[in-house]
C-alpha cells in the first residue's frame, strides 16, 4: 500500500495519544473510583459523536514530547441529546493535567469556537494546577499569559459573554484552571469527593505553613453551602452526566434562539383547585414555596439552582404549558422570606442566567423585606440590595410578579413589585404591601401601647396593606383567584411567544460577572 508506513507511524501516534497516560495511571484513577476524560466523554456525549481536535498535540518543552500525551487535555466536539456541543475533558493521568501552554491553546480553540458556531461548551474540570516548570519563571509565566506580547490572549481565555451556555462538572481536585473556568460557567456541577480551590493544600502548606485539607478549603459543601459557586451537587459522575444533560435540556444553544419547547406531563395543573391549602389562614405562620411552585409548574419540571445557598430565596428552572421559565421565590420556610446577602447575590446571578437566554422570570412574593443588622452590614448588605437592583434594572426578559402575600419596604422592590418594571404584576387577594410588615411597624408606631389597642390598630394597619387599592389605580393589572394562576401564566407566556420579539432579550446582563 502507498505510503504505508507514514500510515503506520499516523497510527503509532493516535494509539499512544489514546492510551492517555498509560496502564499504571489508568489504574490509578480507577482505584480513586474516577473515570479518565476519554471514558466521561464516552459517557456524556452521544455514542460514536466526539469529533477531537489535537489528538497529537503535546507539550513544547524539549524532551517531554512522549510523556503529555494530547497535553493533558482533550478536546473537541460532540453531540448530546442530538445537539452540538463543544467539550473539554481534563486528563488527570497526564500530569495531573496540568496547565501548560499547549494546553492552553487547546482549550481557548474550542472557547473562541463555541461561541462563534453557536454552541453550548462543557468541560469536565480535574486537575492539580499550573505546571512546572514550564510555567516557572520570567518566561513561564509571561508566555502562557500571551504570544508575542497579545494581551488578548490572556483576556480570551478569562471572559465569557454569555452568547451560548458553559457548563462545567467537577470531578476531582480542580485546582487552578477548573476553579477560574467555574467562576466563567453559568452552570457549575459538583461531584461529592471532588474539590475546587485557586491553590491545592499542598502547596499551601509549604507557602503559608496551612493545616488544611482540600476540602477543608473547596469541597462540596463549601461550594454548594457557603460559597454559590456551585449550582447543583452530583451523587458520582453518571450523576453529574445526568444534571449536565439535564440542565442543557432548559437552555438555548445560544442568545440568538429561545429555549426549547416541550410537551406538557400529563396531569399538570390538576392540583390548582386545592393550592389554597397550602397557604396557612394565620398570616405570619410560615409554609412551603416549592409546593406553590410544583402546583403551578408542568409535573416533574423544576431544576433547581443554587439549592443549598441563600435558602431564603428559591431560584429555579422550570417548565410551564412546555414553556421554559425561571422562578425567583421568596421562601417564608427560612427566616420567613426575609432575604439575605446571599440571596441576592443567588438572585444576581439568576437574574444574569435568565436575561442571557431568554428565560421569561417568574416572581413569587411572601417577604417580609431584608435581614439587617450588624452582620448584614459587615456583608455590605446595602450593596448587595443595590447591585440586585441595578441588575433587575437591566433585564430585558418578560417579568411576570404575582404577590402571594408579604411584598413589604425595599425588598417589594427587589422582587420586581409594583413601579420596578415588570411586565405583568398580580396579586392574590392575600397579597399585602407596605413601608413596613404591620407588626414590625405597629412595634414603631404603637409599641408603648396596651396590648389590645396596640392590635386594634396594627388590625387598621392591615386594612392600608390590601392590593385592591392598587389595582383601582392600576399599580398592578389585577387581583386573581389563586386557583387561575397557573392559567394566567399560561396566557402570558403564549402572549409572549406570538409576540414581536417573541421574548428574546437584549441581554444586557450577558457581560455582568458569573460570581460575585
Amino acid at each position: 500500500m502507498k505510503f504505508e508506513h507514514l500510515l503506520d507511524e499516523l497510527v503509532s501516534k493516535r494509539r499512544k495519544a489514546l492510551d492517555q497516560g498509560g496502564p499504571d495511571k489508568i489504574q490509578k484513577q480507577h482505584e480513586k473510583g474516577r473515570l479518565t476524560a476519554r471514558e466521561r466523554i464516552d459517557r456524556l456525549l452521544d455514542k460514536d459523536s466526539l469529533f477531537e481536535f489535537g489528538m497529537l498535540a503535546c507539550s513544547d518543552r524539549p524532551g517531554m514530547e512522549e510523556k503529555t500525551p494530547a497535553d493533558g487535555i482533550v478536546t473537541g466536539f460532540g453531540m448530546i441529546n442530538g445537539r452540538q456541543v463543544g467539550i473539554i475533558a481534563n486528563d488527570f493521568t497526564v500530569l495531573a493535567s496540568s496547565n501548560s501552554r499547549v494546553y492552553s491553546k487547546k482549550a481557548k480553540y474550542i472557547r473562541e469556537q463555541v461561541v462563534e458556531k453557536g454552541l453550548p461548551l462543557v468541560w469536565l474540570g480535574e486537575s492539580g494546577g499550573g505546571r512546572l516548570p514550564d510555567l516557572q519563571g520570567a518566561r513561564g509565566i509571561a508566555t502562557l499569559a500571551g504570544e508575542g506580547g497579545s494581551d488578548r490572549w490572556i483576556f480570551s481565555q478569562y471572559s465569557h459573554s454569555r452568547e451560548t451556555p458553559w457548563t462545567i462538572g467537577i470531578m476531582g481536585p480542580g485546582n487552578g484552571v477548573p476553579m477560574w473556568q467555574a467562576c466563567l460557567s453559568d452552570f457549575v456541577v459538583q461531584v461529592k469527593g471532588s474539590t475546587l480551590s485557586v491553590s491545592g493544600a499542598r502547596a499551601l502548606q509549604k507557602s503559608i505553613a496551612a493545616t488544611y485539607t482540600d476540602e477543608d478549603m473547596g469541597g462540596w459543601k463549601i461550594h454548594a453551602e457557603h460559597t454559590g459557586i456551585t449550582d447543583k451537587v452530583a451523587e458520582d459522575e453518571e450523576d453529574c452526566f445526568r444534571i449536565i444533560k439535564t440542565f442543557l435540556d432548559y437552555m438555548p444553544s445560544n442568545n440568538t434562539e429561545l429555549p426549547p419547547r416541550s410537551s406538557v406531563s400529563e396531569g399538570s395543573g390538576e392540583t390548582m383547585d386545592s393550592i389554597l391549602d397550602i397557604l396557612p389562614e394565620k398570616r405570619t405562620r410560615a409554609y412551603n414555596m416549592y409546593k406553590i411552585i410544583r402546583a403551578v409548574a408542568d409535573i416533574d419540571s423544576i431544576f433547581d439552582l443554587k439549592e443549598s445557598f441563600g435558602k431564603t430565596l428559591i431560584t429555579c428552572l422550570a417548565r410551564i404549558d412546555g414553556y421554559v421559565v425561571g422562578f425567583v421565590a421568596n421562601q417564608p420556610m427560612v427566616n420567613g422570606g426575609a432575604m439575605d446577602t446571599a440571596a441576592l447575590e443567588k438572585m444576581m446571578s439568576f437574574l444574569c442566567l435568565c436575561d442571557s437566554f431568554n428565560i421569561p422570570l417568574i416572581f413569587l412574593h411572601d417577604t417580609p423585606g431584608f435581614l439587617v443588622g450588624r452582620e448584614a452590614e459587615l456583608k455590605k448588605v446595602g450593596a448587595k440590595v443595590t447591585n440586585a437592583l441595578h441588575a433587575l434594572a437591566q433585564v430585558s426578559v418578560p417579568k411576570i410578579s404575582i404577590i402571594i402575600r408579604k411584598s413589604y419596604g425595599q425588598a417589594s422592590a427587589n422582587m420586581c413589585g409594583p413601579g420596578t418594571g415588570p411586565d405583568f404584576v398580580v396579586s392574590w387577594p392575600t397579597g399585602e404591601a407596605g413601608f413596613l410588615d404591620p407588626e414590625a411597624a405597629a412595634d414603631v408606631v404603637y409599641g408603648a401601647l396596651p396590648d389590645e389597642e396596640r392590635h386594634n390598630l396594627t388590625q387598621e394597619m392591615l386594612k392600608d396593606s390590601s392590593m385592591y387599592p392598587l389595582a383601582q389605580e392600576y399599580f398592578i393589572h389585577d387581583v386573581i383567584d389563586p386557583r387561575q394562576t397557573r392559567k394566567y401564566i399560561c396566557n402570558t407566556l403564549r402572549l409572549i411567544r406570538k409576540s414581536k420579539t417573541r421574548g428574546i432579550g437584549k441581554h444586557f446582563l450577558a457581560n455582568w460577572p458569573t460570581k460575585f
